[in-house]
């Protein structure tokens, strides 16, 4: 796990995995941003990375989420996150708008607070994009 911005690893990232709307599996980055997760090889399955509301950098990185992924212990998954406040190029910003739409569905309402605090501070390039951005904002204010 790294940062887009500068490419220097990141810590205490969760990384959840999921199959059919459970988590399976969850890990957290160390400080060189690596992390490992048990999962049945050959599933289907996708992983989140994503803040903790809990931590510390609760509020610091935007999430990615790469779904349909098949569990393999011989392909790392590594994943760029934009930092919080930061402009982001059209990739980045869809990742980002990708991992909120996730969460959306699948995260607690004590995610919301630091999902929609985020989100605020994502800047888009698009109308399209904004207009994603504005609706999720919505939905994880009304959470709160």
């Amino acid at each position: 796990m790294r940062a887009v911005i500068d490419n220097e690893p990141i810590a205490m990232i969760k990384v959840g995995v999921y199959r059919d709307r459970s988590l399976i599996g969850k890990a957290y980055t160390d400080d060189e941003g690596r992390y490992s997760a048990d999962v049945p090889e050959g599933e289907l399955v996708t992983v989140k990375f994503d803040t903790h509301h809990s931590l510390t950098n609760a509020e610091d990185w935007h999430p990615s989420v790469v779904a349909n992924v098949v569990a393999d212990d011989r392909i790392p998954l590594d994943r760029l996150l934009l930092k919080t406040g930061h402009g982001a190029d059209a990739e980045s910003a869809v990742d980002a708008l990708s991992g909120y739409l996730f969460a959306a569905e699948w995260e607690d309402d004590d995610y919301a607070r630091t999902a929609e605090s985020r989100l605020s501070g994502l800047k888009q390039t698009s109308e399209v994009l904004q207009g994603i951005q504005r609706k999720l904002q919505e939905y994880f204010r009304a959470k709160t």
